[in-house]
């Protein structure tokens, strides 16, 4: 007999379907004109829709003293073109610095793309003066299937502080006929570079809108992750419990911790805008067995059946099927429950992805025990 625990460990129990014309292209303008979907009651047994609302309504839905914890990190053009020596063209994503301007990257084609080859990459059209940039291959990853390509940059360069000249800011897979320009595939507070993929539960906020939740007495606080491609990876286990989850670099500075404290104390809640958020604050607590300062890589892999240390509710957007950030947000509210709810969103049309809109599960929605 199947029983609801080996459903939630089958990667067979996070599929859904999903019309391909609810996979958003582009953002909402504004951007909190998005619509929001309210988990706010427990499953009872007694059926309740969602409350649907407007991203703008946050404010109205939250509570004084409430502490939204946001990511900080900020997208950087980490799609690169360039050439082979021989003339071949060669797309370019980085996805993480290893050493000083040694990163691995995914390269495309990468057959026969050995140790010791290089790839030339020119500036952009508008800025022809600048010279061009060479890197060479070091060696391959296995996990990834990427390669380790060391930039040949003057002493005291770092690429980073090129990649507005040669790279452009990558967009997800399935966003493919997009008009989105660079900077809306930016969160409003991003602050530190590093990031491949946007924290996409915060491009819905606004200047406007966080000024209103701050009137409101409703506080925010930092971290930083920085989103790797391996987010947006299909789990491929069919176990999903003996997923290894990619490993992505967190910051999660004293004062944020001081604030998560001092909200607990005062009865708030704490409420993550994204998964990222989420990853950030349980695996600083894994890493110290509570809540402390933390800086450092983090692999934690968050499915049903997880205890929570910090997190009390979440700002999310809809995820991809047998995707782990849907097996994340599963552990909060239960796998069928949540698909209850994405068939809900499906049936009134919202919009899904990375520009598509968002989901809030209050505190009193979240599974207990």
């Amino acid at each position: 007999m199947t029983t609801d625990v080996d459903i939630d460990r089958s990667l067979d129990g996070y599929d859904y379907d999903l019309p391909p014309e609810l996979i958003a292209q582009n953002p909402a303008v504004p951007r909190d004109s998005s619509r929001l979907l309210v988990v706010d009651s427990p499953n009872t047994g007694i059926k309740k829709l969602p409350d649907q609302r407007i991203f703008r309504d946050l404010p109205v839905i939250l509570r004084p003293q409430d502490l939204l914890v946001m990511n900080d990190t900020k997208v950087i053009p980490a799609r690169l073109y360039g050439r082979k020596t021989t003339g071949a063209q060669i797309e370019v994503l980085l996805l993480s610095e290893l050493q000083h301007n040694c990163w691995l990257a995914l390269v495309k084609p990468g057959k026969r793309f050995k140790q010791g080859s290089e790839i030339i990459f020119e500036p952009r059209k508008d800025l022809e003066s600048c010279q061009e940039l060479i890197a060479k291959v070091l060696g391959t990853d296995e996990a990834t299937g990427g390669r380790l390509l060391q930039f040949d940059l003057p002493p005291g360069t770092s690429l980073i502080q090129l990649l507005d000249v040669f790279g452009e800011v990558p967009l997800p897979p399935y966003i493919t006929q997009s008009s989105a320009e660079s900077q809306q595939y930016q969160t409003v507070y991003a602050e530190n570079p590093g990031a491949v993929a946007a924290p996409t539960a915060g491009l819905h906020f606004t200047p406007q809108l966080l000024e209103n939740l701050q009137e409101s007495g409703i506080n925010r606080a930092f971290v930083t992750l920085h989103v790797g491609v391996g987010t947006f990876r299909p789990v491929e286990v069919e176990d999903v419990t003996t997923h290894e989850m990619h490993r992505e670099w967190i910051e999660v500075p004293a004062q944020t911790v001081e604030q998560i404290r001092d909200t607990k104390a005062k009865g708030g809640r704490v409420i993550a805008v994204g998964t990222t958020v989420v990853r950030a604050l349980e695996g600083a607590a894994k890493e110290k067995g509570e809540l402390q300062p933390f800086c450092g890589e983090t692999n934690l892999f968050i499915y049903p059946g997880y205890k929570w240390q910090v997190v009390e509710g979440l700002i999310t957007n809809f995820h991809l099927p047998r995707s782990s950030l849907l097996m994340l947000v599963s552990a909060l509210i239960g796998r069928q429950r949540l698909l209850n709810v994405y068939q809900e969103a499906i049936a009134s049309r919202y919009r899904f992805y990375s520009f598509g809109d968002a989901m809030l599960i209050l505190p009193e929605a979240v599974i207990k025990g």
